[in-house]
């Protein structure tokens, strides 16, 4: 066995800090003043302030509530940047809601979530009081082939203080692990389930590491809400590696708090981040959310050189820790 394939950490060069020294002076010169605004070859001209070093943005100076071409393309832009837009004191109704996330692309409801008859149909409102509270790391719908591209949440009412929201950088998640075991998890793959909606017959297979169709960077894309195991090992070995990397992803120096005020619109990128709400307060918190459709997940290396795990000899009291896995892999037959 060759072990000159991998430099200590410590030795892997600048290349591996480049990202964060980045991300610090951009922060830095916008609290100094510099860099706080840009343009978009028009009139739509954002004040842009970064929230933290990995990821996240608040945007003022324009308005959501008459959509257009030029706006959906200056906020497009901003959201490959920062992975996350808050936008304070819209309060948009549902028509400009829906106009705005039509500009992204085609709508899809929530696939097991009950819509209110009484609203749009892409537009589904969630209720503290009615279990409206994600408090797991996740990104949306994971389950599905085509898991959601990018979503619009409008803040409608929320406790005075707690009910925050985080979000993680899937980007600099999957970047800061060490060499060999970025090379592992590009070759691995894994399943994700619908369970935590009582649909545990949903499932899809997708890369554990993504490319991100737009940028081209890889991402981190294994959740604790939706992903049950890796496909290519024993349910053993998923519980410890996959265990890892789903704490890894929460890890603070990845993630952004926003703590909420009425009338907030937030946008998302689903394909890069993961979001978890804090579940730590008292009263009503109600959103309205739309979600963009997206696409296939497309792997960020080489998914060839491992087969599925397939359990060998007879059955046994184990075996249930394969079973979904098999039942998977048949229905793709």
């Amino acid at each position: 066995m060759l072990l000159n394939d991998y430099q200590p950490i410590s030795q892997r060069g600048p290349d591996a800090t480049l990202a964060w020294e980045q991300l610090f002076l951009h922060a830095s010169e916008l609290s100094n003043g510099q860099g706080g605004s840009m343009s978009n070859e028009g009139s739509i001209h954002p004040t842009v302030k970064r929230l933290s070093a990995a990821l996240g943005a608040e945007i003022t100076g324009l308005s959501l509530r008459n959509p257009s071409e030029e706006l959906a393309e200056t906020i497009e832009a901003l959201l490959l940047e920062h992975q996350v837009l808050f936008f304070p004191d819209q309060h948009i109704d549902v028509d400009s809601h829906v106009a705005l996330g039509e500009l992204f692309g085609p709508l899809e409801g929530h696939p097991n979530i009950k819509q209110d008859p009484e609203q749009h149909p892409k537009l589904f409102r969630l209720e503290a009081s009615r279990g409206g509270i994600a408090d797991e790391w996740h990104s949306d719908i994971t389950f599905r082939p085509q898991p959601s591209k990018m979503s619009i949440l409008h803040m409608v009412t929320c406790p005075r203080v707690g009910g925050d929201t985080m979000w993680s950088n899937l980007y600099l998640a999957f970047e800061s692990l060490s060499k060999p075991l970025q090379d592992l998890c590009l070759k691995l793959t894994a399943l994700h389930d619908a369970h935590p909606h009582n649909h545990p017959e949903q499932t899809s297979i997708h890369p554990v590491v993504r490319k991100h169709p737009d940028t081209g960077r890889a991402a981190l894309y294994v959740n604790e809400h939706f992903t049950r195991r890796l496909v290519e090992m024993t349910a053993q070995e998923s519980d410890v590696l996959l265990g890892y990397l789903t704490k890894w992803v929460a890890s603070p120096k990845f993630t952004i708090r926003y703590s909420w005020k009425p009338g907030t619109v937030c946008i998302w990128d689903n394909r890069c981040t993961q979001h978890f709400v804090i579940n730590d307060f008292e009263g009503e918190r109600v959103i309205e959310r739309i979600t963009i459709m997206g696409d296939e997940v497309a792997a960020a290396g080489a998914l060839d050189d491992y087969e599925p795990y397939v359990r060998q000899g007879p059955l046994s009291a184990t075996s249930r820790h394969d079973r979904q896995l098999h039942f998977h892999l048949q229905s793709l037959k």
